[in-house]
């Protein structure tokens, strides 16, 4: 039965979703994949932390107050870059807080355009939209940085001889690693672009979805998802150019040669 246009979940049917965890767990037994734990493990926490965001957004919600939405942009931002450098090795430095200045910067610019701009709810900074809508961002920013980084690393250490020929013949460090740069931002933004190229053909995206099921018009839900898109291309093709932008000098010295930690392999 509809209630405010959706469809309810009850706990029973919750409950009744656990099933489907079930039927991983037996294909991984089956296979003998090693998995059943982690998949409980995982199932588990997040159950808890969807129930526990659900009662915060709640709270958020209401109070609606502007200094508060930001402080907890501002605390997804930091968990963002955390967890887009945490498997990154073999570094010349530490790079989370670069992580974390451009996840905000390009958060923030692409997201206040979207949500001010474009979308213009009343107030402006309503926690309904901003939080969600700056959610998106910064997740499939953070995954951008992560490829990103770990492509440039990775390319320079496969071609530590050519950026050091070139160095050698008076090449500047961006002259020396910009065709490797240029790979690690093909790198970060191809999965965003992929995803532009078959939306509403291979997948219908999971806003539009929602919405959907939500009972929104689907023609609304088309145009929701099209801003959302294109919001995203822009945040990741942002967040890469910044990322890789601060970073790349941090592989050389003052003497504009490979600092020792990447010649060390």
């Amino acid at each position: 039965m509809l209630a405010n246009g959706y469809i309810p979940i009850s706990n029973q049917q919750l409950v009744i979703s656990l099933s489907l965890v079930l039927i991983t767990g037996l294909v991984s037994m089956f296979l003998k994949l090693g998995l059943v734990k982690s998949l409980i493990w995982g199932t588990i926490r997040a159950f808890v932390q969807l129930m526990l965001i659900g009662y915060l957004l709640t709270f958020i919600f209401q109070l609606n107050h502007p200094a508060v939405i930001i402080a907890i942009i501002l605390l997804m931002s930091f968990i963002a870059s955390r967890e887009a450098t945490r498997r990154i090795t073999r570094t010349p430095f530490d790079p989370a807080l670069l992580s974390f200045i451009t996840l905000t910067a390009s958060t923030f610019l692409v997201g206040i355009i979207v949500v001010a701009v474009i979308i213009s709810p009343e107030p402006w900074y309503e926690a309904r939209i901003m939080i969600p809508i700056f959610g998106m961002i910064l997740g499939n920013s953070m995954n951008a940085v992560a490829l990103a980084l770990d492509r440039m690393y990775s390319e320079v250490y496969a071609h530590v001889e050519e950026v050091e020929q070139m160095l050698c013949f008076g090449a500047t460090p961006w002259e020396a690693s910009r065709t490797y740069i240029r790979r690690a931002v093909e790198a970060g933004m191809t999965p965003t672009i992929n995803s532009l190229m078959v939306v509403g053909l291979v997948s219908l995206p999971g806003m539009m979805t929602g919405q959907i099921l939500a009972g929104m018009d689907p023609q609304e839900a088309v145009r929701y998802q099209f801003v959302v898109m294109i919001m995203i291309a822009a945040a990741v093709a942002i967040t890469c150019l910044l990322i890789v932008g601060l970073t790349y000098k941090k592989m050389f010295n003052d003497e504009m040669a490979l600092v020792e930690s990447m010649i060390n392999k």
